[in-house]
């Protein structure tokens, strides 16, 4: 009796072993059309180790395709997380990159069109910096990159920036929106319509119509912008960047709103001025002159 009984403990122990290395590993839904496996999150100060929120990153930012409606002009977007994203528990600066015109798309099946420009193109061919030490701080972004049904308006940009700051670890004194052509004409009307919100704005040959009263907001609110153009654009003259930057200087702005004009290169002036080889604001590109401003 006793060696039954021992033996029907052992049976009962192994079942319980084996129920328990079985368990598979929690999984948890995310915006895109996948399941994940969750990953497991290092202690904030682990013992004898780094503080992970303190480690610079090194590996290029995880660029997805996201199918999913925001507001009623977006129907998909691509959302690009630092490397390391889930393993930290800090909050980090959010872009907003905006394509143009001939991006515009379901949001589904056109979606891959927004891949073919700017900051969603350095993000898939894996050539955006991973970290960016401005001031002596190390910086990564996360990127939205969204797709519009029909030309935006600045309230369809904020809605892109409402649902990335409920869902992810965004710092909300470092949200930056840049764009290109139409969407560096949005980037101006958003900055306009919601100076209060962007940390600084980046309208790269941006096809914008604002009223010189109105440019009076991002003086007042002091929000910091750089414009690009190429001289020779023929889409979008060159004279629209002077004209919006000057609306934005006779209010006395400070800091003072800049532009950089290239001699040529037509109306594609987005490759030089996304490009992080391109530093013509005092030594610094876009994005290390973008992260010296917050709110």
């Amino acid at each position: 009796m006793m060696f039954k009984a021992l033996n029907s403990i052992m049976a009962m122990s192994c079942c319980v072993l084996m129920l328990v290395s079985c368990q598979k590993d929690k999984v948890e839904e995310t915006t895109t059309d996948t399941v994940q496996i969750k990953k497991p999150k290092l202690p904030v100060n682990p013992v004898g180790g780094t503080d992970p929120n303190d480690v610079a990153e090194t590996a290029p930012a995880n660029q997805v395709a996201v199918n999913l409606n925001v507001g009623g002009n977006i129907g998909g977007f691509y959302r690009a997380l630092p490397a390391r994203y889930d393993l930290t528990t800090k909050k980090y600066p959010l872009m907003i990159f905006i394509h143009g015109v001939g991006e515009l798309g379901n949001g589904t099946s056109q979606l891959g069109s927004v891949l073919n420009n700017g900051v969603p193109k350095l993000l898939n061919e894996r050539r955006f910096p991973a970290q960016f030490t401005v001031n002596g701080a190390n910086h990564s972004f996360i990127v939205f990159s969204p797709q519009f049904k029909a030309w935006p308006s600045p309230a369809d940009v904020n809605a892109m920036v409402d649902y990335a700051v409920a869902n992810y670890r965004v710092d909300p004194t470092r949200i930056y929106v840049s764009g290109l052509s139409m969407g560096g004409g949005i980037t101006w009307d958003y900055g306009i319509a919601y100076s209060s919100r962007v940390a600084a704005i980046a309208p790269i040959c941006g096809a914008a119509w604002p009223t010189q009263a109105s440019c009076a907001n991002i003086a007042n609110d002091k929000v910091p912008v750089w414009a690009f153009h190429n001289e020779d654009d023929g889409t979008v003259t060159a004279n629209t960047t002077r004209m919006i930057v000057d609306f934005i200087n006779s209010f006395n702005a400070n800091p003072v709103a800049r532009h950089t004009i290239w001699p040529n290169g037509g109306h594609n002036s987005w490759t030089r001025a996304t490009d992080p080889n391109t530093k013509d604001c005092d030594g610094k590109n876009m994005y290390e002159w973008m992260l010296q401003y917050k709110n």
